[in-house]
């Protein structure tokens, strides 16, 4: 005698929302204060979550809760489905012409100074109607605020040829398009002199520079300077760190430093006083992410983004 399997849970959207904000704010009380509900109610939809799912999602902890390994793994994939749900809602009122198409768009600094200018001037050329929402963020905040779905395209970057301290992201949940990929370039001062006796004049590369003092950018790209100068047989010595491209140039100029620079970064702006070799193979991939199938905006300004980047290859 065969039985039919038990039909799926049912997984409430609200009760997901609820959840979804515990996890994020850290108890029930501040849930409730953000989704402008009240406590009693909020523990009711947690209650009604539970059942719906057949397995604990909550524990106490003390006066609060926490969740569970399955309450933590059920937040994050209602993230990901409220981001997908209201992502399909903005889409059918652009269809029903309630509004006019809309892509937001997160990317980090020298991607917002080259590619996404390009990538914007194409879109409103070819598509009037369409309007794009900008915001800087680095790659882990992009992401982020793609799995909230408070923009649509996220545009990241990673490095792809050295060992580093930790994991690379994890893209298995997105749609990943690639947009560029630039090489990674020594930055020193032009006639080779300040930044310790390691720089010399001619140096291009990392062997040369043991005893240089180093400017680091953000933890990913300081992550990569450490991983190559380990493969060189030395852990660099860091003395300044600034995310901003324009003054890490401006600091290697002044005969404070050397620095590994993205060429987009020196797109974006070129000192006079520095000269970049390029390292030999060393790159950094720029990648445009979406959550599922995008919008028609969304895939829009992809495909302008991939445009940008292959001109940006010239």
């Amino acid at each position: 005698m065969s039985v039919d399997p038990a039909p799926p849970p049912h997984l409430d959207l609200t009760r997901l929302r609820v959840l979804a904000a515990v996890a994020r704010t850290g108890s029930v009380t501040a849930a409730a204060r953000e989704l402008h509900y009240a406590q009693p109610s909020v523990s009711h939809h947690l209650a009604r979550l539970e059942a719906e799912a057949g397995i604990a999602l909550l524990q106490r902890a003390g006066r609060g809760v926490r969740l569970t390994e399955a309450g933590r793994l059920l937040a994050a994939r209602a993230e990901e489905i409220l981001g997908r749900v209201e992502g399909a809602r903005r889409e059918l009122d652009a269809l029903a012409g309630l509004r006019a198409g809309r892509a937001r768009l997160a990317a980090f600094p020298s991607a917002l100074a080259t590619l996404v200018p390009a990538a914007v001037a194409g879109l409103r050329a070819a598509h009037p109607g369409l309007s794009v929402g900008l915001v800087e963020a680095e790659p882990p905040e992009a992401v982020a605020a793609l799995q909230a779905g408070d923009v649509d395209v996220a545009l990241v970057f990673r490095h792809t040829d050295a060992p580093h301290a930790r994991p690379a992201m994890d893209l298995s949940r997105f749609e990943v398009t690639e947009v560029h990929s630039e090489p990674i370039t020594l930055v020193r001062r032009a006639d080779g002199a300040g930044a310790g006796a390691g720089q010399g004049d001619g140096a291009t590369s990392l062997a040369d520079l043991r005893d240089a003092a180093w400017i680091a950018g953000c933890e990913r790209c300081r992550a990569d300077l450490v991983a190559r100068c380990a493969a060189a047989g030395y852990a660099p010595r860091i003395a300044f760190e600034t995310d901003d491209y324009v003054a890490v140039q401006a600091l290697v100029a002044s005969g404070a430093g050397v620095s590994l620079l993205p060429s987009l970064a020196l797109r974006a702006h070129r000192n006079p006083d520095v000269v970049a070799h390029p390292l030999p193979g060393a790159t950094r991939e720029v990648l445009a992410l979406t959550v599922g199938a995008p919008t028609p905006a969304a895939h829009a300004l992809v495909q302008r983004l991939v445009e940008a980047g292959d001109a940006a290859r010239d």
